[in-house]
C-alpha cells in the first residue's frame, strides 16, 4: 500500500541541482506529488519532497540520494504528525462571556427559560440549541479508508477530518463518536440512545454487511436524517462523474451497460443509486456470494471480471485491488472509474492509453465533495430523512459545476458547498 513520504533534502544552491535529486526520484519510478523549499542557509537550500511510497519499501532511494555529490538526505518531515498533534477539531463558545449579564443570560439562572420553553415545544430546540448545526460521525472502525479493520480509536484522525470539512465548508459541528461495538443490534441500540444530541448522524467506515442492516434499522427508528457516507455520498459523487462523463461522450448513461466491481458498502451504494436514477443494466463482480446475491435481489445480475470488463459501457472499481483491472482488458470508448485509495486498480492514465474515453481514479471522485453539503442542506430543510431527490440534486449540481477539462468541481470551493446544500435542501422541500 502507498502511503506519503515526506523526505527533508539538502541541496547546493547551483544550477542543476535540484534536477539531479528528481531525476533520481524519477529514476526510482516514484512522482513527486508536492515540493516545496522550506529553508535557505547562504549557499544551501532544505526541500520538503513529498513522495508517494510503497510501505517499507524505499527502492533504493535514500542511497542514491546520499550518494549525490550535490545532496544531503536530512530526514522525514513530520509535517503531516504536526498537523494532527492534539487533534485536528475541538468545541468552544460562539458567544463571549466577559460580563456577569452575559454569564447569567447563557448559564443560570437565564438557561431555564429556554428549557422550559423547549419543554413545552421540543421543536425550539432547533433554533435556540445547536442540535439544528450538528453531526455525529459515528464509526465502529471495522473498515477505516482502505486500512480495513483496525478499530475506532485508529480511526478517529478520519473522523476528525470529517469533522474539519463540515465546519470549513458549511459551518457545521460534527463531533467524532466512536463505538466498541459490532453486533448491528447493540450499535443501533447505542446511535439511537445518544441520537437527542444531534441534528443528523453520518455513518462512517462500518464494514459491509453490518453497515446495510444498521442504517436501514436506524432509519425506520430515527426522525432525523442518517446517512452511511461510505455508499451515499461516494455514490453522489459518483453519479456526478458520470453525468459529466456520459454528456461529453454524447451517451446516455440510463442506456449504458454499468458494471461495478466490487461489493461492498461503496459498491453496492453505487449500484442501488444507479438503478434508482435509471440505469437499467448493472452488473457486478465480487468474490462474496452474500454481496453478489444482494445485487441480484436489487436486480442486477452477476458476472466473472474479465466479461464484464468485456461487456459494460461504464466500469467502476471498489474493491481495494491494487492493479486488479489488466490493461488489455480495457475496451475503446470505455469510462474506467478505478475508485479505491490509496491505490487504484488500473491507473487513469493507463486506461486512458488503452483507449478508454474517460478514467479517473479515487483521488478526483472524492466523497469530501458530497458529505458537507448534503448534510447541511438536510438540515436547513429540517429534513426528516435523506432520500433519492437530495441526492440526485446533488449530483446534478456537482456535474454542473464541474469545468469542461474535470468531471467533478474542486473540492476546495466553498461556493461548492454552499450550491450543493441549496440543490439539497430545495429537493428536501419538495419532496415534503
Amino acid at each position: 500500500m502507498k502511503i506519503p513520504e515526506i523526505l527533508l533534502v539538502e541541496s547546493h544552491h547551483k544550477p542543476g541541482s535540484l534536477a539531479k535529486i528528481l531525476q533520481v526520484i524519477g529514476d526510482c519510478g516514484l512522482v513527486v506529488e508536492h515540493l516545496n523549499a522550506i529553508r535557505r542557509d547562504q549557499d544551501k537550500t532544505v526541500w520538503e519532497i513529498t513522495l508517494e511510497m510503497d510501505e517499507d519499501v524505499h527502492y533504493g532511494l535514500y542511497e542514491k540520494l546520499e550518494a549525490l555529490p550535490n545532496a544531503r538526505l536530512l530526514g522525514k518531515s513530520d509535517r503531516v504528525f504536526n498537523r494532527h498533534r492534539g487533534g485536528k477539531i475541538r468545541m468552544h463558545s460562539r458567544l463571549p462571556i466577559a460580563t456577569l449579564q452575559e454569564l447569567r443570560d447563557i448559564y443560570t439562572p437565564g438557561v431555564a427559560r429556554v428549557c422550559l420553553a423547549i419543554r413545552d415545544n421540543p421543536w425550539l430546540a432547533r433554533e435556540y440549541t445547536y442540535l439544528n448545526e450538528s453531526v455525529a460521525i459515528v464509526t465502529n472502525g471495522t473498515a477505516i479508508l482502505g486500512l480495513g479493520d483496525i478499530g475506532p480509536v485508529a480511526g478517529m484522525p478520519v473522523m476528525e477530518g470529517k469533522a474539519a470539512l463540515f465546519d470549513k465548508f458549511v459551518g457545521l459541528s460534527g463531533i467524532p463518536i466512536l463505538l466498541e461495538e459490532r453486533d448491528p443490534d447493540r450499535l443501533v441500540e447505542h446511535i439511537v440512545a445518544m441520537a437527542p444530541s444531534f441534528g443528523a448522524i453520518q455513518l462512517e467506515d462500518i464494514a459491509a454487511p453490518a453497515c446495510f442492516e444498521v442504517e436501514e434499522k436506524l432509519k425506520a427508528r430515527l426522525t432525523k436524517p442518517v446517512l452511511h457516507d461510505d455508499q451515499h455520498g461516494t455514490a453522489v459523487v459518483t453519479l456526478a462523474a458520470l453525468m459529466s462523463a456520459a454528456k461529453r461522450v454524447g451517451t446516455d448513461l440510463t442506456k449504458s451497460v454499468v458494471g461495478q466491481i466490487g461489493l461492498g458498502s461503496a459498491g453496492i451504494g453505487i449500484a442501488r443509486l444507479l438503478q434508482a436514477y435509471g440505469v437499467e443494466q448493472v452488473v457486478g463482480a465480487d468474490l462474496n456470494e452474500a454481496a453478489l446475491a444482494r445485487l441480484e435481489s436489487m436486480g442486477g445480475r452477476r458476472a466473472e471480471l474479465p466479461d464484464l470488463m468485456a461487456e459494460c459501457d461504464v466500469v467502476i472499481a471498489c474493491t481495494g485491488v491494487k492493479g486488479l483491472i489488466k490493461p488489455d482488458w480495457v475496451r475503446e470508448g470505455q469510462i474506467v472509474f478505478a475508485l479505491s485509495n490509496p491505490d487504484a486498480e488500473i491507473e487513469p492514465n493507463v486506461a486512458l492509453a488503452q483507449g478508454a474515453a474517460y478514467a479517473a481514479d479515487g483521488k478526483g471522485i472524492n466523497n469530501a465533495l458530497g458529505f458537507p453539503g448534503l448534510f447541511r442542506g438536510a438540515l436547513d430543510a429540517h429534513a426528516s430523512a435523506f432520500n433519492d431527490a437530495m441526492l440526485f440534486a446533488a449530483a446534478r449540481t456537482l456535474s454542473e459545476l464541474a469545468p469542461e477539462d474535470e468531471l467533478v468541481p474542486e473540492s476546495l470551493d466553498p461556493k461548492v458547498h454552499e450550491a450543493v446544500a441549496r440543490a439539497v435542501a430545495e429537493a428536501a422541500e419538495a419532496g415534503d
